[in-house]
C-alpha cells in the first residue's frame, strides 16, 4: 500500500518506546488498530502494526450490509480534524451521509482504507501467532516465523475470533462450521447469495439475524428467523432536527438518544469504577438486539420471525439440519433446514484469542464473573506493557467499546500512557 501520509498526521521523528529497535506493536487493523497507530505515530512513538487492513470488514460481512451506526457514530479518530468520514466523502466529490442515509459496508471499509493511507502508513499484512514475554517487554512471532520485538502490545483483534455459536447446535456441523457446512456464523460470509433456493433457518433476533434474513429473501433463499424474545424491536426513524426541549429530554448520543446511553459514554471512565457485576450488567443489557429502523420494509411482513422460539434439540439427517423447538406462539414445533445460520453474536474471552500462549492467558486477571480482561484507565492488563481495546475493553469501560465511536476515547488514553513511557524511558 502506498504510503501517502501529510505532515500534520504524523510527526516526522519517533522515539522508541522500549529497548534499541523495540518498537510498539499493534494487533490488528481494523478501526481500533488504526485509530490507536495514527495516534502513536504523530506522538513519536514508534509503532508497527500487523493485520489486514479492515480485514474483518472486507471478510466477515455479507455483500449488501449496511453499518447499524450513523455516520456521526462510525469516524475512525485521526490526530488531527480531518479524517472524518465526511472528510473522507468530501475529497471523493461525494454527498455527505446523514443520519436518513445508511452506511454500505463498503463505504466504511473504502474510508478505513483512506485513514491507512492518510494518517497510519505501513501496515503488515502478516498474522501474528504467538506473543511472549521477554526481558525488555515481548517477542511477537508472525506468521512467516519472523520474530518482532515489541517494547508494549496493544490487541485490537476485535470480535472475530470470539463469535458465538450455541453448543446444542455445533454437531450439526462435524467437521466445524463454516459456509460450506451445513452450520455457520454470520463472521464466516460475505457472500450469503450461495443458499438461493435452500431453507435457511436464520437464529437470532438482533441486526445480524433481522439483516442477514433480508439479504437471504433477496437473494432468493427462504429464511426463517428463530427468535428467543417475545418481540422483535425495530429503531426509530431519526429526527434531523428535534426541538430543543426533546433533546434535553432525550440528549443524543453515539449508541442512541436518552440520559443513560448519553451518561455510558461521556464518562466510559467512570464505568470502569464501578463494581464488576454492575459493568458487567450494563455490558450486557445497555443495547438489546434490535433491528435498524431502515431494515424494516425489508424484513417485517416478508421473512416470517417465529418469537418465544427456542431450540431445544437439533440433529442432523441426509444433510439436513432438523430443530425440535419450544415455546414457539405460532404453534411450530418442528423445523427443517438445509442450512443454519447463526446470528448469534459473539462472547469476550481472551482465551479465544490463538496467539497468546496457556503462561500468558494465566497471567492476565480477569473482570471476576467473566472473561475479559481488566484493564486499568489506560487500557493496560496486569500483564505490563500489555494493552486490550476495542469489544475487549467495553466490559471496563462500556458498550461504547464495542462500537467505531469508542475509538477516540481508547486512542487518547492507550497513546497518552505509552507517550508517557517513552519519556521515563
Amino acid at each position: 500500500m502506498t504510503q501517502s501520509i501529510p505532515q500534520q498526521g504524523t510527526a516526522p521523528a519517533t522515539r522508541q518506546a522500549g529497548g534499541r529497535g523495540r518498537a510498539v506493536v499493534v494487533i490488528g487493523a481494523g478501526p481500533y488498530g488504526l485509530s490507536v497507530a495514527a495516534h502513536l505515530r504523530a506522538a513519536g512513538v514508534d509503532v508497527r502494526v500487523f493485520g489486514e487492513v479492515m480485514g474483518s470488514w472486507r471478510h466477515a460481512m455479507a455483500t449488501g450490509m449496511f453499518l447499524k451506526s450513523t455516520p456521526a457514530a462510525t469516524d475512525l479518530s485521526a490526530p488531527v480534524p480531518d479524517g472524518r468520514l465526511a472528510d473522507f466523502r468530501r475529497e471523493r466529490g461525494e454527498p455527505e451521509l446523514t443520519e436518513l442515509t445508511p452506511i454500505p459496508c463498503e463505504v466504511f471499509t473504502a474510508y478505513g482504507m483512506w485513514f491507512t493511507d492518510r494518517f497510519v502508513g505501513d501496515v503488515t499484512a502478516r498474522q501474528v501467532t504467538s506473543l511472549q514475554r521477554a526481558p525488555d517487554g515481548f517477542t511477537v512471532h508472525l506468521d512467516d516465523g519472523e520474530p518482532v520485538p515489541a517494547s508494549a502490545v496493544v490487541v485490537a483483534t476485535g470480535l472475530r475470533p470470539m463469535a458465538h455459536i450455541p453448543r446444542n447446535l455445533l454437531h450439526l456441523a462435524p467437521q466445524g462450521p463454516g459456509a460450506d457446512a451445513v452450520l455457520s456464523h454470520t463472521s464466516h460470509h460475505t457472500d450469503l447469495s450461495r443458499y438461493a433456493g435452500q431453507r435457511v433457518a436464520v437464529i437470532g433476533g438482533g441486526q445480524s439475524a433481522l439483516e442477514s434474513s433480508a439479504l437471504l429473501h433477496e437473494a432468493g433463499a427462504h429464511p426463517h428467523v428463530l427468535i428467543r424474545s417475545g418481540t422483535v424491536r425495530w429503531g426509530t426513524t431519526p429526527v434531523l432536527h428535534r426541538p430543543l426541549v426533546n433533546r434535553l429530554a432525550r440528549p443524543a448520543s453515539p449508541l442512541g438518544s436518552g440520559w443513560p446511553l448519553a451518561a455510558l459514554c461521556r464518562a466510559p471512565q467512570t464505568v470502569r469504577h464501578l463494581p464488576a457485576p454492575a459493568r458487567l450488567l450494563v455490558h450486557r443489557r445497555a443495547l438489546g438486539p434490535s433491528g435498524g429502523w431502515w431494515l424494516r420494509e425489508r424484513v417485517d411482513g416478508i421473512v416470517p420471525l417465529h418469537t418465544h422460539c427456542r431450540i431445544s434439540q437439533a440433529h442432523l439427517t441426509d444433510g439436513q439440519a432438523h430443530l425440535q423447538l419450544t415455546g414457539e406462539e405460532d404453534g411450530l414445533r418442528e423445523f427443517t433446514a438445509g442450512h443454519v445460520l447463526a446470528a448469534t453474536g459473539y462472547r469476550i474471552d481472551i482465551d479465544a484469542l490463538p496467539f497468546l500462549p496457556p503462561p500468558l492467558r494465566t497471567a492476565i486477571a480477569r473482570i471476576p464473573g467473566s472473561s475479559a480482561p481488566r484493564l486499568t484507565g489506560a487500557f493496560e492488563s496486569t500483564v505490563p506493557g500489555l494493552y486490550f481495546t476495542g469489544a475487549l475493553a467495553a466490559p471496563t469501560f462500556g458498550p461504547m467499546l464495542r462500537f467505531v465511536a469508542g475509538t477516540a476515547f481508547a486512542a487518547h488514553c492507550i497513546t497518552r500512557h505509552l507517550a508517557r513511557r517513552t519519556t521515563r524511558r
